[in-house]
């Protein structure tokens, strides 16, 4: 039996690994810094601090945040086969850390006056995922 696979179709969705210890550690209400000190690769923890540096109006220690998390996230996407392109979904839970990471690193970045930054990565936000770029966008 032939099967053929469709040439057209865009590459299949990243689903990030779940981190059920750190993501029990967060909502049981532990601190970010310490999530992130125990998990450093769980980007969730580092979104959380970027937020909160950023509504504490430290744009700078944001932005070092989100960065951070950004790129532990693009290290697991690429562990997990994503190859630099393709649907980042948004309602699978454990993309939520990466792509809440993408959208503070735009929002640092633009507070910053990295201009162009912000626009490559509100870019790679609503590329990975329209419905991360809203969501985010809604809570701004």
């Amino acid at each position: 039996m032939e099967t053929h696979e469709n040439l057209l179709a865009g590459p299949p969705p990243a689903l990030l690994p779940d981190n059920l210890e750190a993501r029990q550690m967060l909502e049981s209400g532990a601190k970010a810094a310490d999530v992130a000190a125990r998990f450093p690769a769980y980007s969730a923890a580092w979104a959380l601090l970027a937020d909160d540096s950023f509504a504490a109006g430290h744009a700078v220690t944001s932005y070092a945040f989100a960065r951070t998390g950004y790129h532990r996230g693009l290290d697991q996407l690429r562990r997990a086969g994503w190859k630099g392109h393709g649907p980042i979904p948004w309602d699978h839970e454990p993309n939520r850390g990466f792509l809440r990471c993408l959208h503070a690193l735009a929002r640092a970045a633009q507070a910053i006056g990295e201009k162009d930054e912000a626009e490559r990565c509100s870019q790679f936000l609503r590329d990975s995922s329209r419905a991360a770029a809203e969501a985010l966008a809604a809570n701004s």
